[in-house]
C-alpha cells in the first residue's frame, strides 16, 4: 500500500509528540506516564484514517487509546480526525489519545506484558490467499503476542466483512481454545448498531449492504471469570422462565369424585 502524502509530513507529526508517537521503544512499560493517569488502555491495530479510534476517544475519556499504523500519511490523516474530533467537545488537545507509528509486526516491543487491556482489530487485510495466512492478525502467532501484552482483564474485539477470514479468525481462536462471546455473522442486520462506533470502511460498507462479521474474544483470567458468571447467570434466568413456563401452561387436574359408600 502507498500512500501519497503532503509535502513535509514528517516534520509535522514530529511537530505533535504530545499526540503522535514516532518511536515506541522508549514508552514499552510507560504508557501510562505518557498519558499522565492510570486508566485501562485500549489499542486499534491498523487504525487507518483514525475516524474509530478518534470517536472511541471522545465517547470513553476515562480510557486511553493508542491507534497503531505504519504509514506517516494515515497517521497525519488520524492526526487530524482526532483533533477536529476533539474541538467539536471544546477541547483543542486530545487528553487520552496517541497516534503509534509501528509496524504491528514487532507488537512485541511496543508494549510490555499486561499493559493494554484491550485490543481492536477492525477491517484487517484478509489476505484471502492461503499461503498468505501467516500474514492475518488474527493467525496463532499474532494472537500469542496478543496475550502477552493483554492484561488479566483483556480482550480482543474483532470486525471484518471478509467472511473467508472470519471463518479463519473464528477457527483460529478455537484452536487456542480462547473463550468467545458475542459472534455476529450480520451486526446491523436489524438495524444499524449506533452503541457501536463505526470505521470508515464499515460506514461504506453498511451502506452497501454488506454483511459485517464482530466477535469479542475474552483472554485475562478476571475477564473470563466474569465472563463465566455471565453465562451461568444468563442460563440460571433462562431455567427460571422455561420453570414459569411450564407452571403456566400446565394442564389442571379435575379433583377425583369421593365416594360416599
Amino acid at each position: 500500500m502507498r500512500l501519497r502524502g503532503r509535502k513535509g509530513i514528517l516534520e509535522s507529526l514530529e511537530a505533535q509528540p504530545e499526540l503522535v508517537v514516532l518511536d515506541a521503544a522508549p514508552h514499552k512499560g510507560r504508557w501510562r506516564e505518557f498519558f499522565g493517569n492510570d486508566n485501562p488502555i485500549y489499542v486499534e491495530l491498523g487504525m487507518g484514517k483514525g475516524r474509530f479510534i478518534s470517536d472511541m476517544s471522545v465517547r470513553n475519556p476515562h480510557i486511553n487509546f493508542i491507534g497503531v499504523d505504519m504509514y506517516d500519511e494515515l497517521i497525519r490523516r488520524a492526526s487530524d480526525k482526532a483533533r477536529l474530533a476533539w474541538e467539536k467537545e471544546g477541547v483543542s488537545q486530545p487528553p487520552n489519545l496517541a497516534l503509534l507509528r509501528a509496524n504491528i509486526e514487532g507488537i512485541e516491543e511496543m508494549f510490555a506484558p499486561g499493559e493494554i487491556q484491550r485490543i481492536h482489530l477492525n477491517f484487517s487485510d484478509p489476505w484471502p490467499k492461503a499461503k498468505h495466512g501467516r500474514r492475518r492478525l488474527t493467525h496463532p502467532r499474532f494472537v500469542k503476542k496478543y496475550m502477552e501484552i493483554l492484561n488479566e482483564y483483556g480482550e480482543i474485539h474483532f470486525k471484518t466483512d471478509s467472511q473467508l477470514l472470519f471463518e479463519f479468525s473464528l477457527n483460529s481462536f478455537a484452536d487456542m481454545e480462547l473463550h468467545m462471546r458475542n459472534i455476529s455473522l450480520h451486526l446491523h442486520k436489524e438495524t444499524l448498531r449506533d452503541d457501536l462506533v463505526l470505521t470508515e470502511y464499515e460506514a461504506k460498507f453498511v451502506e452497501k449492504g454488506n454483511n459485517i462479521h464482530r466477535v469479542e474474544v475474552v483472554i485475562g483470567e478476571k475477564a473470563i471469570a466474569a465472563h463465566k458468571e455471565a453465562k451461568l447467570a444468563a442460563s440460571q434466568k433462562s431455567d427460571q422462565a422455561a420453570d414459569t413456563d411450564n407452571d403456566t401452561n400446565e394442564p389442571m387436574i379435575a379433583p377425583a369424585a369421593i365416594s360416599e359408600g
